[in-house]
């Protein structure tokens, strides 16, 4: 049985992202006193009393603007409610009931589905009686609660769960691959999730910045294989960013992203080719061990004749010398261009990176690279390397016991790592090689 799920809806700014974090538990959604702050669905599931369930955050629904995002968030929001199971309606109870609050009471009283109707900010015993004119809208009986307080939210979740068929509590299962979707704003991150997931998932516009959350997105690829899409915001040099504080929160949105993935997917723009910021978003995903993909997206804007796309290559591999074992694909997320091949290499570098390879063919290849390359000596001492074990995976670490790490030139370790993954592959994935002394006792 899938698990049931519940959306959070409302006009903006009557605090449904502060009651969505508060039920999380964690600081999922960005929580500012700005109307429009959160743009797309965020999903979280959440446990409750032996009741598990998935909770989604929308923007708030501004019923008559025609400004472009807040269209977009009302269809992202209109999204949210035709999927979920329960329907819970925030509404600002300091400032009393609105007619935007009673156009939106009216479209989910079409929706025919259960609707929890929550007034919020009810933080002082004398705003209590301000809950009765929202009888009006035809909900049922609403509730108080002070989200930002934590005063009311066990008789909110009581009364969600109340909708849930028996047995919604959900076995444990096998952890889906977590793929993060980084790069700098604007270069098609949301427009290619949307493709793999094969609907609207998140909004798309050409408005540098449109997504400011890490979104996930929990799916099942055509070949069975499961997989949580985060779809973060776009990371900016300072010197661009107009709102610090709130700027501040999706680029460390976006790190956390890339820290909790198990593969980086690193988006290019085809036409911009790899920029300064490109080259420092590709050093956190290296830096942090991660698997890695690099994306050039908007191919079908480039002119191409023979030898374009591999020329392309190189120049990406000259930009990130130190992420040349990231397998690189060219698409266009807005034609559709190759996008089926992003899942396949998605499964291939993380079976890299969850290799483990036997100590003893390890050290086969060890002594065949040693026979081919002799180890450095220096100042009348060789480096001698006694065996090699590999630590763990994601990435694969190795530990080198050695006579003495001083004498391991970089450049050694360089070609020993090139010959492993000559080896064993490990395209995709950095590797990892730990130096180690260990004396031998017939050594002086």
């Amino acid at each position: 049985m899938s698990k049931p799920i519940v959306a959070v809806v409302g006009r903006p700014n009557v605090g449904k992202s502060t009651f969505f974090n508060k039920v999380a538990g964690k600081r999922i959604s960005i929580v500012e006193d700005i109307p429009g702050v959160t743009r797309d669905r965020i999903y979280v599931d959440v446990e409750w009393q032996n009741h598990v369930f998935t909770m989604i955050d929308t923007g708030g629904i501004d019923v008559h603007s025609e400004d472009v995002l807040l269209a977009q968030m009302r269809h992202q929001a209109q999204i949210a409610i035709d999927t979920a199971d329960v329907i819970c309606f925030f509404c600002d109870g300091k400032q009393g009931m609105t007619d935007d609050d009673r156009e939106v009471a009216t479209i989910l009283r079409k929706t025919k589905k259960p609707v929890v109707l929550c007034i919020n900010k009810i933080d002082d015993v004398k705003y209590t009686d301000a809950i009765y004119e929202f009888y009006e809208l035809g909900l049922g009986d609403p509730l108080a609660l002070s989200a930002a307080n934590m005063m009311g939210l066990g008789d909110v979740l009581e009364a969600i769960c109340a909708h849930f068929p028996d047995g919604s509590a959900q076995e444990e299962e096998t952890p889906p691959v977590q793929l993060a979707v980084v790069g700098r704003p604007n270069v098609g991150k949301s427009s290619l999730v949307n493709r793999l997931l094969g609907t609207e998932r998140t909004m798309v516009s050409d408005i540098a910045g449109t997504t400011r959350d890490a979104i996930d997105t929990t799916f099942c690829a055509p070949d069975g294989s499961v997989y949580n899409i985060i779809d973060t915001a776009g990371i900016r040099k300072k010197s661009v960013i107009e709102d610090a504080s709130l700027e501040r929160y999706s680029v460390l949105r976006s790190i956390a992203a890339i820290e909790r993935c198990d593969v980086a997917m690193l988006l290019l723009d085809a036409q911009d080719g790899v920029t300064e910021q490109d080259t420092k978003i590709a050093g956190i995903i290296h830096d942090e061990g991660k698997a890695a993909i690099i994306v050039v997206n908007k191919w079908d804007a480039i002119e191409k004749d023979t030898g374009t796309m591999e020329d392309y290559r190189k120049k990406v591999y000259e930009g990130l010398k130190f992420m040349d074992y990231a397998p690189v694909i060219f698409l266009s997320a807005k034609t559709g261009q190759r996008v089926h091949t992003v899942l396949d290499m998605v499964s291939q570098v993380w079976a890299q990176a969850c290799k483990r390879v036997p100590t003893g063919i390890l050290n086969d290849i060890l002594h065949d690279a040693m026979a081919d390359l002799q180890p450095p000596a220096s100042n009348g001492r060789r480096l001698k390397i006694y065996y090699v074990t590999q630590q763990t995976t994601c990435p694969p670490t190795f530990i080198f016991f050695v006579n003495d790490v001083k004498l391991m030139h970089f450049s050694y370790e360089r070609y020993l790592e090139n010959y492993f993954r000559k080896s064993f592959d490990f395209s995709g994935t950095p590797v990892r090689m730990i130096m180690r002394e260990r004396k031998r006792e017939d050594e002086s």
